[in-house]
This record gives C-alpha cells, structure tokens and sequence, in this order.
C-alpha cells in the first residue's frame, strides 16, 4: 500500500469511533501541555531571579555571610571579630580595596508614612549609603541624593521614588517638605527618576535614607555600640577598568584580616551576580527536571492508554483485518496501518497539548500570580515525546494484527 493510502485508511479508522478516539488523545493532550507549561514555568522563575539581580546595577560583587561556617553570630572559628558583616567592613572595603567606584549596603523596614492628610501604610524603606545611586543605576531626578557625611552624621534626610513622592505630595514639588516615617520625622531632599519594577521589587514606591537612620531609629541593635551597626549584603560596584576577580582578591584578603581569619575560613561569600545566577539556575534545574518528571509521566499513561484502546480495535476488527488480507494486504501493509493510526492518535494529540499548553502558560502570565516563559524548544521536545509514545506503544498492537492468522480472522465474530 502506498503512504497516503495507509495514512488514509487509518484516519477513516480513527474516526469510527470519535469519542474514544479523543478520550484516547487526553492522556497525550494533557502530558504535551504539562510539558509545555512547567517548563514554562520553570523558565518563568529563573527569568525573575535574572531580572532581580540584574537590576541590582552592572559590574557587581555581593558580600554575604557564608552560613555554612558557623554562619553570622555563631562565634565558631578562630575569629576575633564579628561573624557578621558591619559597617566598618564597608568603608574598608570603600576606602582601602583598588578599583572599586561605589560600595553601598542595603538595611530594609515597612512603616506607615504621613505626609500632610495622607497616609501610606507598609512603605519600603531602604537603609543606604551615599554611593547608592552609582551601584544601584539609580538616578536622582529632582533635589540630590544624601552624602557621606549625612550618613555618619544620621541627618534625617529621605529621597523618595516618584510613585510615592506623587502620592504623598500630590503635583507639589516635596524638596525641602517634611514627613513622618513612623514616629520619625525626615526632610525629603530628593526625588528619583523612575525606574519601574524589577522583579518583585518596586523602585519607584521607595523611601530612601540612610542606614545610620534606620539602625537608630527603626532596627537598633544592642551589639552595634561594640561591633558597629550590621548589615546583610554589601555591594560592591567594579570600576570598568579594573580586573573583577582581583577587586574579589582584596576584599576577601581585607575581610580576612579585619575579622582575624584566614581567607580560606572567611564567614562570608564574595560573589559576581553570574554567580549568583549560576547558583539560581543550579536551583530551578532541579526543579525543572522534578517537573519534566511529573510530564513524563503524564506521557507515560497516555502511552498507556493508546496500547490499551489499540488493543482493544484490534480485537474488535479482527474480521475486518482478515478480509484485507484475504484481498492481498502483507502482514506488513497491516503493521503500518495500526502503527499510523496510534501515531496519529500521539501526534494529533500532541498538537492539540502544545496549543493547550502554550494558551495554558499565557494565561498564567496574564491572570494568574506566575511569570512564565515559553520555552520554544519544550513544544519542539513535547511533539517528539508524542511521537515516540505512539510509536512505542503503537508496535506492540500493530504487530498483533499483523500476526493475525487469516483463516481464524475470517472466522472471527
């Protein structure tokens, strides 16, 4: 038999039966869209974790504390300092580490905030330094930014996003105005440019002031009067002549000798934000392969399913298949037949799970609380699996027709 007749021949046998036909095709419809759709997903996490830390600024180096030796506050080691990162280690590292051109720290807090009749409730509160603005890529549209000398000092200053400055104030210019930050009152001396969100975090909405202002009067420590004032992350802004993995060198020699440890036992990581994404995609790798599996199961029972109802047609047409042998259909004429209608079974659907699958992942993005990313090589890996489960699991039936004796499937009723 020619392909198209083979090909035509199993179609007409497909839609014999329509209903059991597309409930054949649901164990592969709903496998090819979970493919789809997690990966999606999957790709749609690791997207934000890219988009947050690039949005940090470019050419940057994170200092955290390295949890796993005996992390911040643990006082294990040799140590004769704090185990956790102070401001002392940042104007170290600003003042006696070559080839940096910004070093900031961030401290966070939500207060409620009043500006004339209005108020805002749970507004970030960024705790900075001077050099923000440099290592963050953040601009200052109106007004300036606090200096150096204001963070020593904890000059009660704040710089507003402009979201939240057209909040507070309305089309009236803030500089120079007042508000209340909980129970503190700071002097708004500066308006940023907007920014917009990147990954979860909403620059525009931002109060920023001075990490000396948040220790004192929103997160005090009782420790920063011996240690100095912590903080959780420095970032540390390359300059772009200088040699990022001799700028990472000095501060761990530096951080080492400030804290009385070895720089095989410094307490912190020095990281790239490619490290840092590295790591991120390391972690949504496992989860992605976790969610390949779930798929591939959903395969697996459609797979299943299509052997199952195969099986069955074969026995419900073993007289029809008879007849075409008696008329001079091979053996292998009757393999290909069967074996075309389980591969269209897995292909048609297949197709249908892909335009699910991809519907389902924009529909996630759109309504539902998931960022996703079609991954245009899951739809390619997805009509491939349909493909070899129909194959796969076609052969074993399609061979039990071929095998058929035709004397006893004549004689079949």
């Amino acid at each position: 038999m020619k392909p198209l007749e083979i090909l035509s021949v199993a179609w007409e046998g497909l839609l014999t039966n329509k209903l059991r036909t597309l409930l054949t095709m649901l164990g592969v419809i709903i496998g090819v869209s979970a493919v789809i759709m997690m990966l999606a997903v999957s790709a749609g996490a690791q997207a934000i974790v890219a988009n947050q830390i690039k949005g940090l600024g470019s050419n940057l180096i994170f200092v955290t504390p390295n949890f796993t030796r005996g992390g911040p506050n643990s006082g294990g080691g040799r140590s004769s300092g704090p185990t956790f990162l102070t401001m002392d280690d940042v104007s170290a590292i600003q003042n006696q580490v070559p080839g940096v051109s910004g070093v900031s720290t961030e401290r966070d807090t939500s207060q409620t905030v009043r500006a004339g009749g209005v108020t805002l409730n749970g507004v970030r509160i960024v705790g900075t330094t001077a050099d923000y603005p440099t290592v963050r890529s953040v601009s200052v549209a109106n007004g300036r930014f606090f200096t150096a000398e204001e963070v020593t000092r904890g000059t009660k200053v704040a710089v507003l996003g402009p979201t939240l400055a057209q909040s507070l104030f309305g089309t009236a210019s803030p500089i120079g105005q007042t508000l209340l930050a909980g129970n503190t009152q700071l002097t708004v001396i500066g308006v940023t440019a907007p920014k917009g969100v990147v990954g979860n975090t909403d620059y525009d909405s931002q109060l920023y002031t001075s990490t000396t202002v948040v220790n004192q009067h929103f997160l005090p420590s009782r420790l920063a009067h011996i240690f100095g004032s912590e903080v959780s992350t420095i970032f540390v802004k390359v300059a772009d002549n200088a040699s990022m993995n001799q700028v990472i060198f000095q501060i761990q020699v530096l951080l080492a000798k400030n804290h009385g440890v070895s720089v095989s036992e410094l307490p912190f990581n020095v990281q790239t934000q490619n490290d840092v994404i590295q790591t991120q995609t390391a972690s949504t790798a496992a989860f992605r392969a976790l969610l390949a599996w779930v798929a591939a199961v959903s395969l697996l029972v459609g797979g299943i399913g299509i052997m199952n109802i195969m099986l069955v047609s074969v026995t419900e047409r073993t007289r029809e298949i008879g007849i075409r042998q008696a008329i001079g259909a091979t053996p292998t004429d009757v393999r290909l037949q069967f074996l075309t209608e389980a591969l269209l079974l897995s292909l048609v659907g297949g197709g249908i799970g892909a335009l699910t699958g991809i519907g389902g992942a924009w529909a996630l993005n759109q309504f539902g609380s998931f960022q996703t990313v079609i991954v245009p090589w899951s739809i390619a890996l997805a009509f491939a699996s349909a493909a070899a489960v129909g194959v796969i699991f076609g052969y074993f039936p399609a061979n039990s027709a071929a095998n058929l004796d035709p004397i006893q499937a004549l004689r079949y009723e």
